[in-house]
């Protein structure tokens, strides 16, 4: 079995062959404690153009509910889609008649095609209550037709849905656990129609496009897939697309692509970015974020009400009646203000360190970013969503 020998002894080993001064000594051991560089697949990177899903939707009656279907007199539209299927099942109802029910409702059903998906072959579905039906629970989807864009049918969907909520009212009161008006029926729908792929075409290349434009990290995927399937296999058009050449055999294409999918590329590092969500003050930076050497201050407002009840009691025998007031107090205090120092980072760790040192909440800390963004001191881009 071969002998496995920590850094630390190598370092020290190390130490005894070099000069006393030490310098290659660190710089070993700084080599051999050096995180490795994260490494992505291609296929994790980009995708081919052409291998895409396509999303189904279709309008269809659910029946079967407990007495929480829709209710009738509010969605006419239940009831006028269930006439249609009467009549086209072969029942006709007399002129006028008014059908109060409580065990259908009218719902969405959307779903999404997968590439190469073949005639047959079943998909899952998400079923979604379109009136004011309580609960979907245990109810039946008739068979629906699923339409694509082009107003195609490309699947039928049809079966029972379980769901996994639950709800009970009773005397004005109610509880309800997950969601009750949507869920989902696996391998709820049979495809009738496939999409045509342009993978089949005999010379036309490969297009891969990043998920992320970039050209750095485009020229280093084409780099690694030319030094693995030969020179001038990939050529970079922009940003985003990589034209691959394909192989000159057509049964070789599935296996060409797989072995492009698999080939390892190291990303270059995204544009310095900080993500702003101004409704729930979350605050999100990637590892690109700089920071320069600056002064904030930043203070907060704050105003205490305290109200306590008094009693005045009148003298004996004076006939007077006993009164209770309130008495308040308001106290103003603004916390902060003082000039803070934030030392500038080369790290994203120096980055929080330093906004820490303000003790701001994320609501504050919205506001130190935009200024500090203002002055020229916060070197990444500032996002607000």
């Amino acid at each position: 079995m071969p002998s496995t020998t920590s850094p630390q002894t190598i370092c020290q080993k190390k130490q005894q062959l070099e000069t006393p001064n030490g310098w290659k000594h660190l710089l070993l051991c700084a080599a051999l404690f050096a995180l490795p560089v994260q490494a992505e697949r291609i296929k994790d990177l980009a995708s081919i153009q052409g291998v895409r899903d396509n999303p189904l939707i279709g309008y269809g009656l659910m029946v079967g509910l407990d007495g929480t279907g829709d209710q009738t007199m509010q969605t006419p539209f239940t009831t006028q889609s269930l006439n249609n299927m009467l009549g086209q099942l072969g029942v006709t109802l007399p002129p006028g008649t008014s059908m109060q029910l409580k065990n259908v409702a009218a719902v969405m059903v959307t779903a999404v095609l997968p590439a190469f998906v073949r005639p047959g072959q079943t998909i899952d579905i998400t079923v979604s209550s379109l009136g004011n039906a309580k609960s979907l629970r245990g109810g039946t989807l008739l068979m629906t037709p699923l339409k694509g864009a082009d107003g195609q049918v490309y699947a039928l969907a049809q079966g029972n849905m379980v769901l996994g909520g639950v709800g009970a009212s009773a005397g004005g009161s109610s509880v309800k656990i997950n969601q009750l008006s949507a869920g989902r029926i696996p391998a709820g729908a049979i495809v009738e129609r496939a999409v045509n792929s342009s993978l089949g075409d005999g010379s036309s290349p490969f297009l891969l496009e990043l998920n992320t434009s970039d050209f750095g990290t485009a020229q280093l995927a084409v780099d690694a897939i030319n030094r693995n399937l030969g020179p001038g296999t990939a050529v970079a058009i922009d940003a985003r697309v990589i034209q691959i050449s394909p192989p000159l055999k057509p049964d070789e294409r599935v296996s060409f692509l797989a072995r492009i999918q698999n080939i390892d590329v190291v990303p270059v590092q995204g544009v310095a970015r900080v993500v702003i969500n101004a409704r729930t003050g979350s605050v999100v930076m990637n590892q690109s974020v700089r920071l320069n050497d600056c002064a904030v201050a930043h203070g907060s407002l704050s105003v205490v009400i305290n109200t306590e009840p008094v009693v005045s009691q009148p003298a004996p025998l004076s006939g007077g009646v006993t009164v209770a007031t309130q008495k308040s107090q308001i106290e103003v205090s603004q916390a902060g203000g003082a000039l803070q120092v934030i030392r500038g980072g080369a790290s994203l760790a120096d980055v929080i360190k330093g906004l820490n040192a303000l003790g701001a909440n994320p609501q504050d800390l919205v506001s130190i970013l935009q200024a500090l963004k203002a002055v020229g001191a916060l070197r990444a881009e500032l996002e607000i969503i």
